[in-house]
């Protein structure tokens, strides 16, 4: 079923951080008038990168994660600085947080987070060919990187200390996209 847009009648704002609070004043095709509010980004994005060290292996990081106060698994990701593509930021990350470079970086799609308030995309790169190189992040201390199977993707869905989700969905489209390759 495709439906018309809510025709937007006001928007209101305020600034949060690293975001706009946005307050809509919506009305519905059906009549129907409501008030939203959601997260825009004042940024470029974000990106995710799956970054392959061979055919097989995937490396993770593991890193402070406040929000939870405890240290989590994920893949390497950051914000897209101005002026940088997604293929430019997930080298720079990549080598920021994992002291790897990338000859071959391909975008395979963006992702959201919570797309029914947030405005916020990060991008998902799949990072190849591999070749030592490190960059100086922003991190307070250095990533232990750590290297993983895809094969071995539903013993590491179901640990404790690797729950966000954009990495899980992105290994998974990753594996399914290495697999339409081959």
């Amino acid at each position: 079923m495709s439906r018309r847009l809510p025709q937007i009648h006001g928007i209101t704002e305020e600034a949060i951080g690293p975001f706009r609070q946005e307050h809509l004043d919506l009305e519905f095709s059906n009549g129907e008038r409501r008030h939203f509010q959601r997260l825009v980004s004042r940024g470029h994005g974000a990106v995710v990168v799956v970054p392959m060290l061979d055919d097989e292996t995937v490396l993770l990081v593991r890193e402070y994660a406040a929000g939870l106060h405890r240290y989590e698994l994920g893949l390497v990701k950051g914000r897209i600085d101005a002026g940088e593509t997604p293929l430019q930021a997930a080298d720079r990350e990549l080598k920021e947080e994992a002291g790897y470079g990338a000859r071959q970086l391909d975008t395979l799609r963006a992702l959201t987070l919570a797309p029914t308030y947030m405005s916020h995309q990060s991008w998902l790169v799949l990072a190849r060919d591999l070749y030592p190189e490190r960059l100086l992040g922003d991190e307070p201390e250095e990533l232990e990187v750590v290297p993983w199977k895809l094969a071995e993707l539903d013993q590491l869905m179901l640990r404790e200390d690797f729950s966000e989700g954009r990495s899980l969905a992105a290994l998974f489209i990753a594996r399914e996209w290495l697999g339409q390759q081959s």
